[in-house]
Order: C-alpha cells, then structure tokens, then sequence
C-alpha cells in the first residue's frame, strides 16, 4: 500500500507551491521545440547543479539525466518528463495567467509536469533520501512528433538493463496511459515530367498522381486484432509550381498507428503495396521514413500490473473520481517494446494541448504534485 506524505515532505510542497509556478513560467519561456531543446537543457542541468544534485549530464540526445544512487544497484526505476514541445518557434513564450488558468503554448505538454519533477528532485537530494532502488531522473527529449521518442531509446539503450520499471510523466492524473499504440511515419515524395499546363498537356502531373497514391490509402479497410484499433491519415501536401505549370513533383506526410503490433505490419504491407503500384505510374517515387514507434512486447503482467496498482493508488490519495486507463503514443512506447513494466500519467488538468490556446488549471497542479510525491517517495526510506 503507498505511504501517506511525511508531514515533513507535505510541509515541503506547501512551502513549495509559489517556486513551483514560478520555475514552470521560466522553463515555458526557454524555447524546446523537439530536436532543438539545448536551451532548456542546459537551463535544467544548471538548475539541478545549483541545488545540489551531482553527476548530472546531458546525453547524446540532449536528455537531462541525474542517476541518483545508481551504481552498483541492477535495478532502477527510471522516471522522466520531456521538455521538448510540437512548437517550432525559437522565440520565447510568455504565460499569461487569469485567475486559476494559466495559459501558454507548452504549458502541459509537458512543461507542467518538467516544474514538478524537478521540485521533487529539489526535495530526494536536499533531505539525502535513500534509494534502495537507485532512482534515474530523466528530464528528456524528442517525445513529440518527429523527435521520434529519441530522449526514451537512448535511456532504454544506455540502462534498458537494469531497469526495473518505467515512468513517464506526461498528461493528467485523470488517466493513465498503459499500453502502446504503435506507429510508422513517412515523407512520400512522387516526380514526373510535368510541363506547360498548355503546351504540354497530357504530361503526367505529379501532383494528380500523388492523389490518386493518397486515394488508394485511404480506400483501405483498416485490420483488426480483438479490440485493436487502427487507424491512417495524411498530414500535409504540397508540391507544384504555379498554376500554370504542370507539377513535376509533389509530396506527403503519411502515418498509421495501431495498439496492435500484427495489425501494425498489416498496414505495412498494404502501404508497401500501394507504394509499389505507384512506382509504374511516375519517373521517381522515394519514400522516407520519418518516425518509427514500437508496440508493445512482451511485458511481465504480474509486474505491469503491480506498477499500476502503486499509480492508482497515489492518485487515490488526492483524486477520488474514476481514473480511466488507456492505450497511447508516449515515451513508454520504447520500453514497453523491450519488456519494461511501464506508465504514463501526469500531474495537471488542462485543455488546448498541442494548440497555442493550451492553458492549465494552476490549482491541479497542486492536487499532481502531490500524487506524484506520494508515487516516487514510496520508492525511497
């Protein structure tokens, strides 16, 4: 049964509460678009620095990583947040705050729950708390979109051995994600002759033969596998010259997922298929992949199952309504893949995510903070 918080690790987050907003406004300022998130890594490894942690490191993949009592031990729980945002601007945000809604492009996904790690982390390494599972911290990269979930295989890669079981912190304590969809991305770039609109009409235009490629995808009927579910879209097109000018090449962007691997390869070969078909009709067809994330292999359920039960009952000491569990595309997707018991869940409630009107609820993350506390400390003596 998880412990109730220490009225000295309450006292701590009470006190805490203002620090803990005012380092999530900072961080939401420091511009991590994925594969571009040194600003605010760097900004995490001078902060972790600066109250105390040692050893902390920036990897190959820009991940943020302070192994706190991890040598020797074989067993660690890893557990992260990712600081990385769908956002492309270079450009600081600001947080603009009404009340009890704070609202900035990032602010949930996934700088929330980045503030609250790492004031948790403030707390393991002031009071020296022992470990008898060596605890990795994880503030990492490349979650979203084409970061391609580059932050997790490298942790999983560099200490997938060791690890015992897998937390990610991301999304709300309303619900937590337990099972991977897995997914493929790909760039499909299609040439022709093209021409004249006048002069050399009846070329082949390409942009009319990536049509009919997309129309031929979207004619699929999706696999299933029980109660699996598939789905396929096409993201953006573009491609031409002018109006005028028959279009001698034009490209997508194309992905399918499923919470089912069989279903997964299923849609591989049919994508395959139709690709190959297309290469009749065309003078070149490449094909790129962009993104490439696992379902789930074969994960212990005795194991899977004791990790759920200690989450749910962490968020059982502050959230008394029902808490849904659901399959989804995380950064447990890796670990997940290889085995690792693995969760997802979060510390706010919010709504906009992925938008420039995502806002949170500042109160929530009081309620998160505290089920997270509840969550990791039990690890510790």
């Amino acid at each position: 049964m998880i412990k109730e918080l220490s009225p000295k690790a309450q006292a701590f987050l009470d006190e805490n509460r203002k620090s803990i907003e005012e380092l999530l406004f900072t961080l939401c300022g420091i511009p991590s678009p994925s594969n571009h998130e040194e600003k605010r890594a760097e900004y995490i490894k001078q902060w972790l620095e600066n109250i105390g942690a040692e050893g902390v490191y920036i990897d190959e993949a820009l991940n943020v990583v302070f192994p706190y009592q991890c040598e020797g031990k074989n067993e660690l729980l890893a557990i992260m947040a990712h600081t990385d945002t769908v956002f492309p601007d270079m450009e600081p945000f600001t947080v603009k705050v009404d009340g009890n809604i704070a609202a900035c492009p990032g602010i949930g996904d996934d700088t929330a729950n980045v503030a609250i790690l790492l004031t948790l982390i403030k707390y393991v390494v002031t009071n020296k708390l022992n470990a008898p599972k060596g605890v990795l911290f994880v503030l990492n990269s490349g979650e979203e979109g084409l970061g391609n979930l580059k932050g997790s295989r490298q942790i999983v890669k560099d200490f997938g051995d060791r690890i015992s079981e897998f937390v990610s912190l991301d999304g709300s304590y309303t619900g937590i994600c337990n099972k991977s969809v897995g997914s493929m991305r790909y760039k499909v770039e299609l040439d022709t002759e093209g021409g004249h609109s006048y002069g050399s009409f009846g070329n082949r235009n390409a942009i009319q033969r990536l049509a009919a490629v997309i129309e031929k995808l979207y004619e699929v009927e999706v696999p299933h596998d029980g109660d699996s579910k598939t789905t396929y879209n096409v993201g953006m097109i573009s491609g031409g010259t002018s109006v005028n000018t028959i279009a001698q090449h034009a490209e997508m962007l194309y992905e399918y997922r499923s919470d089912s691997r069989i279903c997964l390869e299923t849609m591989g070969k049919y994508f395959s298929e139709i690709i190959e078909e297309a290469k009749k009709d065309c003078l070149n067809l490449k094909v790129t992949v962009l993104g490439e994330r696992p379902c789930m292999g074969d994960v212990d359920a005795q194991r899977q199952e004791a990790l759920m039960q200690k989450v749910k009952q962490a968020i059982a000491t502050r959230y008394h309504e029902e808490v849904k569990t659901y399959p989804g595309s995380t950064d447990c997707n890796i670990p997940f893949s290889v085995g690792i018991p693995s969760v997802c869940f979060g510390g706010y409630i919010g709504k906009g995510a992925h938008t420039r009107e995502e806002h949170i609820m500042l109160d929530s993350m009081v309620t998160g903070t505290d089920i997270i506390a509840a969550f990791l400390l039990d690890y510790f003596d």
